[in-house]
């Protein structure tokens, strides 16, 4: 398929479709380990699986109107499991209860620029504060659609699209896009048959950032987002703000029911020689929790490896501390801890103002030199406990490596 992808655009191809071209594959192995510490049901998801990615982006024809094509293969392969074990998210489960062996999908995107304006249709894994892919496994999430991305105006950035399926980290099937129900916050996991997204990023100066971005769910909800980003020297070291708001509504046919939530959040640092503390506070007002698609990652300071802190009314807050070796000698090596407390959340089913907390550990290390430069070896661990969900404890251990193609 890429060879023929390839072969098609050739009587096209320019010195700038080629020579701008680039090809890497990603390695991506992890053992994932998740033991809830109480109730009933599976008490534990365990499974290990090594992914592969293929990534291929053309240059794009000469000529007022360029064209180009990428292309995105995606590979899981199961290591290990068992029926008692599965669910991790790495793998897909068949109708046996098993954890399929492998699983594979191609996703391409076509291309067109006109002078600082880009029009692709195709296959997206979109980074957007109203949609944001999920990465966390051993294959990313993609979403099929359009999206027109412009820079004509400097330091402004304006982005457009439309997305209609999705293909979540475990799947090859292309699916509807949902809104996530979790611990019911809504009146369903209802489907959605596309959702439109504009934004704008604006680079006020090199220390101020500012960005706005509208969204619709269709049929389901309307969301807007407002965000700042601001750092300066301090001292010896650097001190920068993160502040984002958001706004929900239903919308429609409400086919979700009742959406109102109001999500402020923001997370003020310091780094100076290796050492980065955080303080970050995300407070939801309004009726119901925070809505996002499902299966993706929401925008939100306190979204963390297990949990987004994001039920109505909830008030949370959250500690980290950081230090890269690399200040005493040691680059590539890093490490971070951080503590996320919720309280005050009003969640269905349970009774009184529902608490909740989560600790996360994570060590990494980059080999700078020699036969194994450019792998990196990670441990991610994680401690969640909560009034009105089930406790558990996580591990993950993630080996990577990148092989540049072209």
């Amino acid at each position: 398929m890429l060879v023929f992808s390839v072969a098609a655009w050739a009587p096209l191809a320019s010195a700038d479709f080629i020579e701008d071209s680039k090809a890497s594959l990603q390695l991506r192995n992890m053992y994932f380990n998740r033991d809830f510490r109480e109730d009933s049901g599976q008490s534990k998801r365990d499974e290990w699986a090594q992914g592969f990615l293929l990534k291929v982006e053309s240059g794009y024809t000469e000529g007022t109107v360029g064209f180009g094509l990428d292309t995105l293969g995606l590979l899981g392969v199961k290591l290990d499991s068992s029926p008692d074990r599965v669910d991790t998210g790495m793998l897909p489960t068949g109708s046996d209860g098993r954890a399929d062996d492998e699983f594979s999908s191609l996703g391409l995107t076509a291309k067109m620029r006109i002078s600082k304006t880009d029009l692709k249709v195709g296959t997206f894994t979109p980074t957007l504060p109203v949609l944001k892919h999920n990465d966390g496994r051993i294959v990313p999430q993609t979403f099929e659609g359009a999206m027109i991305t412009s820079t004509e105006i400097s330091k402004l950035s304006l982005t457009g699209g439309q997305l209609s399926n999705v293909k979540q980290r475990n799947s090859t099937d292309e699916q509807d896009l949902q809104l996530n129900n979790k611990n019911k916050r809504f009146s369903g996991a209802v489907a959605a048959d596309y959702l439109n997204l504009v934004g704008v990023e604006a680079q006020l100066s090199d220390r101020l950032s500012l960005s706005y971005f509208a969204a619709e769910l269709d049929d389901v909800y309307r969301q807007h987002f407002a965000g700042l980003k601001y750092g300066r020297k301090l001292g010896e070291g650097t001190l920068n703000a993160d502040i984002r708001f958001f706004t929900s509504s239903d919308y429609g046919r409400s086919a979700g029911g009742e959406i109102d939530n109001q999500a402020f959040n923001g997370m003020l640092s310091y780094k100076q020689s290796g050492h980065g503390l955080g303080l970050g506070w995300q407070l939801m007002s309004g009726d119901t929790g925070f809505a996002y698609v499902d299966g993706t990652d929401p925008y939100l300071i306190n979204f963390s490896q297990i949990n987004d802190f994001a039920e109505a009314k909830e008030r949370s807050w959250q500690v980290r501390y950081d230090y890269d070796f690399a200040s005493i000698g040691i680059p590539g090596l890093s490490v971070m801890t951080r503590y996320i407390s919720g309280t005050n959340a009003k969640v269905k089913g349970a009774a009184g103002d529902g608490n909740e907390w989560e600790r996360n550990s994570e060590i990494s290390y980059v080999f700078q030199n020699g036969m194994l430069k450019n792998l990196s070896v990670r441990y991610r661990n994680a401690s969640y406990r909560s009034g009105f969900s089930r406790d558990l404890d996580e591990s993950r251990f993630i080996i990577g490596y990148t092989i540049s193609l072209l």
